[in-house]
């Protein structure tokens, strides 16, 4: 599955994450730091499944990664790509 932004959506830089304004309906996302990764890493052409791999490859205190939250970062980037298809705001 790849992922693109549908071409009326705009993609913006904030000091916190990202905005993602919806031009046809005038709607706007603000993305926090983990879901502006996620999305990164998904509009790179990463599947899910790659996506949350990457995710937890290198973690960030070092700490070791157990399967449990391998599995919940995997449902939480489905679950945010589902969110990203229900608002109509990326195409696959």
């Amino acid at each position: 599955m790849t992922l693109s932004l549908r071409r009326d959506v705009v993609l913006n830089e904030v000091d916190d994450g990202l905005v993602l304004l919806d031009e046809r309906t005038g709607r706007y996302w603000h993305l926090n730091g983990t879901a502006e990764q996620m999305l990164r890493e998904l509009l790179a052409g990463h599947s899910p499944a790659e996506t949350a791999h990457r995710l937890t490859a290198v973690p960030a205190n070092d700490a070791p990664v157990d399967d449990e939250f391998r599995n919940r970062v995997s449902a939480d980037v489905q679950a945010f790509v589902d969110g990203l298809v229900r608002a109509k705001l990326v195409t696959t």
